[in-house]
């Protein structure tokens, strides 16, 4: 922990057919699920005057189509379009959804992410319009002809696609309590790639991203991988024994001294090559794992080191603002368990699990969590500690830097994030 601190438009106009309101508040009192939809929900009230929000609208959201996971376990086979009549307008769509109104999760039916640029570029025919969330209060219908699905392609290169390092929620997902409180410790992962922080569903990113995410870097390709692979991380047995040990260290002469150490003090007392510190072979189980800057000890380093490595960049946490003068990053236990709840996520996504099962796991994961530190912002420190000065011989260094800085201050600082209004214990 840390201490101290379309329907009636012709053929050839865009239509955008939906609901009407402000702030993505209908008449019928509904809340849009996330920003995603209350941004469509803003742009189609604006009618055919604006299409071209739309457009950048659905160019700045992921999109989904549903397909049978039978069809999406089969090799080198893409199924068609999902096609449907939309009762409101009585025009025939391709139907895909944008990320808060996917139904719940469901063993035998799946979701795969498409762009605007890639259904432009395997449309099933002219007579077809794009039908988003058809049959809700943020449904809305674009025209498809050859010269409108060029404005797609248009808007794709405008956009440059979803944006990332957004904290996006789901307000009919987890906002309270322990579930709620599991899944904000996988809120640093979810921020890094623009998706939403506190939901158990259908997809975390998409079925095909989610099982890939799996397999590399996490070597999980069944349920079993997967329950091993959770088991080490909320074990921490991934985050990197060395750095971890030199932490320990400190700590335990902070208890002796009844106050922190000197960097001299806290360096003679950490052994430069411990049993346990030493780099395990390839073949250790126990050796750490998964991506970039997850606990992988390169050959060669030993304690002081990393010891070095972290008075660096405890001391630029403090320079800029984030660990005060007179606190300390006492355990790098947040990044096992952080990606813990992803892995989870990325778990039932793939179908590896089931959603009372990964309920239990985030609760599981929470409560650990709670036993090793104090805050949310202890927490959230421990997180990035562990991501920089594992990424710290790396060229995007500095980027990772800047990212996990802007992480923990948009966790910490939204008024309306999870780590302002969810109580730590």
């Amino acid at each position: 922990m840390a201490t101290g601190t379309d329907a009636t438009g012709a053929a050839d106009a865009t239509s955008t057919t939906g609901a009407r309101g402000t702030r993505g508040t209908t008449s019928t009192g509904w809340t849009a699920p996330t920003e995603d939809e209350r941004l469509l929900y803003e742009a189609t009230a604006r009618g055919d005057g604006g299409k071209d929000a739309v457009l950048d609208v659905l160019s700045r959201s992921r999109l989904y189509v549903l397909v049978a996971r039978l069809d999406a376990d089969t090799p080198g086979f893409t199924a068609p379009l999902p096609l449907r009549r939309d009762d409101a307008t009585g025009l025939n769509c391709v139907s895909v959804l944008t990320p808060g109104m996917l139904p719940p999760w469901h063993a035998d039916w799946v979701f795969r992410e498409t762009t605007l640029t890639e259904l432009a570029r395997t449309w099933p025919g002219n007579k077809w319009w794009l039908g988003i969330n058809l049959g809700t209060p943020y449904a809305t219908t674009v025209a498809a002809r050859p010269a409108h699905r060029k404005e797609w392609l248009k808007a794709d290169a405008r956009s440059g696609g979803p944006p990332r390092g957004r904290l996006l929620t789901h307000s009919g997902g987890s906002l309270h309590g322990p579930v709620a409180h599991g899944l904000a410790l996988g809120a640093h992962l979810a921020v890094h790639n623009g998706l939403v922080w506190n939901q158990l569903g259908a997809a975390y990113q998409d079925y095909g991203t989610d099982i890939a995410r799996l397999r590399n870097p996490w070597g999980v390709v069944h349920r079993a991988g997967f329950r091993q692979t959770l088991d080490l991380l909320t074990a921490t047995r991934l985050v990197g024994r060395t750095p971890e040990h030199v932490l320990q260290a400190r700590r335990t002469l902070a208890r002796r001294l009844k106050r922190t150490p000197t960097y001299q003090e806290w360096s003679d007392s950490v052994d430069p090559t411990p049993a346990q510190c030493r780099a395990p072979g390839p073949s250790d189980p126990s050796g750490p794992s998964g991506p970039s800057g997850s606990g992988e000890e390169e050959p060669g380093e030993g304690p002081r080191d990393w010891l070095r490595r972290i008075i660096t960049y405890e001391d630029r946490f403090r320079a800029d603002g984030i660990l005060a003068a007179d606190a300390r990053i006492d355990t790098l236990a947040a990044f096992d368990y952080g990606r813990a709840v992803n892995v989870v996520r990325l778990a039932l996504g793939a179908r590896y699990c089931d959603p009372h099962e990964a309920e239990q796991a985030v609760l599981r994961i929470g409560e650990l969590a709670r036993q090793a530190y104090g805050s949310w912002a202890e927490f959230s420190l421990g997180y990035a500690l562990t991501r920089v000065i594992h990424s710290d011989a790396d060229d995007n260094s500095e980027v990772t830097y800047q990212e996990s800085l802007a992480q923990h201050r948009i966790l910490t600082q939204d008024p309306a994030g999870p780590y302002r209004n969810i109580p730590w214990s």
